[in-house]
């Protein structure tokens, strides 16, 4: 996928008999889904038809054209309004140098866990850390750094 290219979901199991599908790892901006909303499936513009809720208030869609199972849904980056202050995109997070407070390395990002209590750091060292206020002291995009307190992480 492009990098100018962020997933917002996944096709997901069919959902009716209607081509309709429920919408796996969806993005939080439910206008993302919405009946008119336009959506890259295969880097192919796809239009959303159909809009509604499913099981457990997951989104159920149908696009104007058959799309296989799995396929990721994406939107351009440039399109993405901008977080909220203290809030971050994935793609911003992933590939970050994270350091305890004092500077010891501590790895990179490569994934972000959303979690049921809260959404966790994933680093290549292995390290988890919780994306919590208490844990991630500052977030610099520009420079490309995490900055965490002591205490999250065994000491060396």
């Amino acid at each position: 996928m492009s990098d100018d290219l962020v997933v917002v979901g996944r096709v997901g199991k069919p959902h009716g008999v209607d081509g309709s599908f429920f919408v796996e790892g969806a993005s939080d901006a439910p206008e993302r889904f919405a009946k008119g909303a336009s959506l890259l499936v295969d880097g192919a513009a796809a239009e959303i038809v159909v809009s509604k809720r499913g099981a457990g208030g997951r989104p159920v869609i149908k696009l104007d054209r058959p799309v296989a199972r799995g396929a990721a849904l994406a939107v351009r980056r440039d399109e993405l309004p901008d977080p909220a202050e203290d809030t971050y995109y994935v793609f911003q997070l992933v590939g970050l140098a994270v350091e305890e407070e004092g500077g010891r390395p501590l790895g990179t990002v490569i994934e972000v866990e959303n979690g049921p209590a809260n959404d966790t750091l994933e680093l290549d060292s292995g390290l988890l850390l919780p994306l919590v206020e208490s844990c991630v002291l500052d977030v610099d995009t520009g420079a490309g750094r995490i900055v965490v307190a002591r205490g999250f992480a065994d000491a060396e």
